[in-house]
C-alpha cells in the first residue's frame, strides 16, 4: 500500500494550496481518508476526514471553514483544499487511510492503517 501526498509548498498568509494524496495497493472505497499535520516540536494533529462515500466530512476547529476535503474514488485520490492560510498552518501534512467500520473517533491516529510520507506546507506572514 502506498499513499503519495503532494502539492505542498511555500505560500503567503491569506493564500491557498491544494494537497493531493494518491493511493495504491488498497481498495480505496473501503477506507475513510484523513489528513493530519505536524508542526516542528508538536504532536501530529487531526485536520479532517472524509468518509468512504464522501457523504460526510469532519474538521478540526482550527481549520473549519477554511479547509475542504474531497475525494475521487475513481482516481483513488483524496484532496485537501486549504484557503485563507495562516502562518500557524505551517506543518508537514500527512494523509492517512482508515478502514470503514473502525469507529468514530476520527482523531485517533492509531485507528489509521496506512500513512503517506507527508508534504511540507509553509505559510509566510
Amino acid at each position: 500500500v502506498q499513499l503519495q501526498a503532494s502539492g505542498g509548498g511555500l505560500v503567503q498568509a491569506g493564500g491557498s494550496l491544494r494537497l493531493s494524496c494518491a493511493a495504491s495497493g488498497l481498495t480505496f472505497s473501503n477506507y475513510h481518508m484523513g489528513w493530519f499535520r505536524q508542526a516542528p516540536g508538536k504532536e501530529r494533529e487531526f485536520v479532517g476526514i472524509i468518509t468512504w462515500s464522501s457523504d460526510n466530512t469532519y474538521y478540526a476547529d482550527s481549520v473549519k471553514g477554511r479547509f475542504t476535503i474531497s475525494r475521487d474514488n475513481a482516481k483513488n485520490t483524496v484532496y485537501l483544499q486549504m484557503n485563507t492560510l495562516k502562518p500557524e498552518d505551517t506543518a508537514v501534512y500527512y494523509c492517512a487511510a482508515r478502514l470503514r467500520g473502525t469507529g468514530y473517533n476520527y482523531g485517533n491516529k492509531r485507528a489509521y492503517s496506512y500513512w503517506g510520507q507527508g508534504t511540507q506546507v509553509t505559510v509566510s506572514s
